[in-house]
């Protein structure tokens, strides 16, 4: 099957590479050169504009783009509106809103072109163990692109699926970041707690190795801690500073809408937040209450 794919980022290129391998013809495009060269060299085709990708692939056409959620992802699907046919099939891969897909959605339908919106996990492991693939949009276009999601998929029978109409595939990818968040913050925690316990001296990457196998807790989120924490189990020259990136604001405010209690991921978050301020307000607030209404000292700033 012939397919465009655009955003050739580590991510982006290794599944271009992936569907390369299993017998697709993949032409790429990035405004990026030296990402578009990575893929050359691995023999896959490249152009040089949206419009070179369009005339390189036959009709009815796919073109999926992994670029980041936002106005990227906007400036792609507006261009790709205008210079793509009816019965071609947009793919946005990205953690895109789902509210901003439903909408990119109707708009392609207007323009009798088809879109599915894939929620996509595995990160750059994806090339050689596969990725997992939440599918929204129409199922017909769903079942002629199966294929490609065979390919990229850990096998052609796991890991990938139809969840529902178009902005299904990823509100389903934003509750499983909420989720990671969780399981990411309680490793942080647990293993925090450990390295406390001082007069244990307890050496945190071999119980990751022993918890890896057997225990209900092993996970491939516990493979990379045991290999982070076997590299330097201090972490002495990483700031505790946590990004998010926006599936996890966009879970807890989706919870809110519905009145659904998650609060495992909405302290997760909240503890990202807490990591990025250098000098937190509302402990001082706290100490300075508890000096005012008991006497209690307070430490000052030297």
């Amino acid at each position: 099957m012939d397919i465009g794919m655009i955003g050739l980022g580590r991510m982006g290129g290794n599944m271009a590479v992936r569907l390369s391998r299993g017998g697709h013809t993949v032409t790429a495009y990035d405004q990026n050169s030296t990402a578009s060269q990575v893929c050359a060299d691995a023999g896959i085709a490249t152009v040089q504009s949206l419009d070179e990708l369009v005339d390189a692939i036959k009709a009815p056409r796919a073109i999926w783009a992994m670029v980041p959620s936002g106005a990227a992802t906007e400036d792609i699907i507006l261009n790709l509106a205008t210079v793509m046919s009816e019965g071609d099939t947009v793919v946005d891969g990205s953690n895109s809103n789902f509210n901003d897909t439903i909408r990119r959605a109707e708009m392609l339908e207007q323009k009798g072109i088809q879109f599915l919106d894939v929620g996509t996990s595995g990160g750059i492991a994806g090339l050689d163990v596969g990725y997992s693939l939440m599918v929204g949009g129409k199922r017909h276009a769903y079942d002629h692109l199966k294929p490609i999601f065979e390919t990229l998929a850990p096998s052609a029978e796991t890991g990938y699926g139809h969840v529902g109409p178009s902005g299904a595939g990823h509100f389903v990818k934003m509750i499983h970041n909420g989720i990671e968040y969780g399981m990411m913050q309680a490793y942080a925690e647990g293993f925090e707690l450990m390295s406390a316990k001082t007069e244990f001296d307890i050496d945190l990457a071999a119980v990751a190795e022993i918890w890896r196998y057997g225990s209900v807790v092993r996970s491939w989120l516990l493979d990379l801690t045991a290999i982070a924490l076997s590299n330097d189990s201090s972490f002495s020259e990483i700031e505790p500073y946590v990004e998010d990136s926006g599936e996890g604001r966009w879970t807890v405010e989706e919870s809110i809408n519905l009145a659904v209690p998650i609060p495992v991921i909405t302290a997760a978050l909240q503890a990202r937040f807490r990591s990025r301020q250098q000098s937190p307000f509302a402990p001082k607030l706290l100490a300075a209450l508890r000096n005012h209404f008991g006497g209690h000292a307070v430490r000052e700033t030297l």
